[in-house]
């Protein structure tokens, strides 16, 4: 995923693996008919394009939010509440429409159960690491580095299922894990070298990727304490968040950077923020049709070639020239990013058709 990005998908993504269906999404298997081979085929281009363009226009947004010389707003912990705050409004808007019938029949109820939000403290506090990591690091460097400085997800993953679960991780996808961090080096130093380099950047980079890679092992802990509704999960989450963004917000002094604010009351703001939380929660939702319509394994493939046309177009979009090393570092990203994707699902294909293979090589493959 670049997978990171976004914000939320790595919760929806991880329930979609293993939790309980999605209601808003399409059921698979069924006993009718197989759609012609051209329907399914457009069905899957328009999945595809939705995601890229839900994906690439929340970070192009939230970069306005965080970082615009026009806007001038210097309160990212604002931005991330304020999203937060619109996603737990939406689920619960959603939830409100289930007596509408279809496609919200299928939503469960959401009631805010103090105790339940107690057991989901935890990963709440992860989100928030994990969101607002995410968007310091989007505040302090471009567009165009933005996938490399948060591209170590992939590398804490294997570093987290080492030390946390006793999961080894094959060859082959230590070579790719070996590849992404050159490749994240060496555009730290092309950074450097082109005097864009932002080490405060860097620093919430590597701290979204840990983030991002604890979300995933902590929501697997949670998603039995809301019965494996994501759709609960993503509530409590983020209602929890809104709580604890306000001590933070009050301690860093951004109380005070709103009420200096000049365009607090503008409505083309709120417009903007309001787009860039529905984006927010768009993107979980995207995500998951396109896992369903195509495959893990696919969906990381588009997410990788989706990260590509991003980082192109940001540097279309705000004029700039990299060098050839430069273009070499995300070549080297994206290249392990795709190379460990690839190991990984041969290994799980390879367990899925092997009934010899021990549960616990299952466990690993399917990290």
């Amino acid at each position: 995923m670049s997978k990171a990005q976004l914000t939320r998908t790595g919760i929806l993504r991880m329930a979609l693996g293993g939790g309980a269906a999605d209601p808003l999404l399409p059921a698979e298997g069924g006993g009718g008919r197989r759609a012609p081979f051209l329907l399914r085929a457009l069905r899957i281009a328009v999945v595809v394009c939705l995601y890229w363009f839900t994906s690439i226009a929340m970070v192009f947004l939230n970069k306005y939010l965080l970082d615009s010389p026009s806007l001038r707003l210097d309160a990212p912990l604002f931005v991330t509440f304020f999203q937060c705050a619109l996603t737990a409004a939406l689920c619960l808007g959603l939830s409100l429409g289930a007596a509408c019938g279809p496609p919200c029949s299928g939503l469960p109820t959401l009631r805010l159960d103090p105790k339940v939000s107690r057991s989901v403290l935890p990963l709440s506090a992860v989100f928030i690491g994990m969101v607002t990591s995410n968007n310091l690091c989007l505040k302090h460097v471009g567009v165009a580095f933005y996938n490399v400085g948060r591209s170590l997800t992939t590398v804490f993953n294997v570093l987290l299922s080492y030390l946390l679960l006793k999961q080894t991780t094959s060859l082959y996808a230590l070579l790719a894990c070996g590849v992404i961090i050159g490749g994240f080096w060496l555009g730290v130093d092309q950074e450097g070298a082109e005097g864009t380099l932002s080490w405060t950047g860097i620093f919430f980079g590597i701290l979204a990727s840990l983030c991002v890679s604890l979300n995933a092992i902590y929501t697997k802990k949670v998603l039995p304490v809301v019965d494996g509704s994501i759709w609960r999960l993503t509530f409590y989450n983020n209602v929890n968040a809104c709580v604890l963004f306000f001590p933070l917000m009050m301690l860093l002094g951004e109380f005070r950077t709103l009420y200096h604010f000049d365009k607090l009351g503008s409505p083309s703001f709120w417009g903007v923020m309001t787009l860039g939380g529905v984006f927010g929660f768009a993107i979980g939702y995207v995500t998951g049709l396109q896992i369903k319509f195509t495959s893990p394994l696919t969906h990381n493939v588009s997410g990788t070639a989706k990260a590509c046309a991003q980082t192109v177009l940001a540097v279309i979009y705000f004029e700039e020239t990299k060098s050839f090393l430069w273009w070499t570092s995300n070549l080297m990203v994206l290249g392990g990013s795709f190379a460990y994707t690839w190991v990984k699902g041969l290994e799980m294909r390879k367990v899925q058709e092997d009934p010899n293979v021990k549960s616990s090589e299952r466990n690993e493959t399917g990290v």
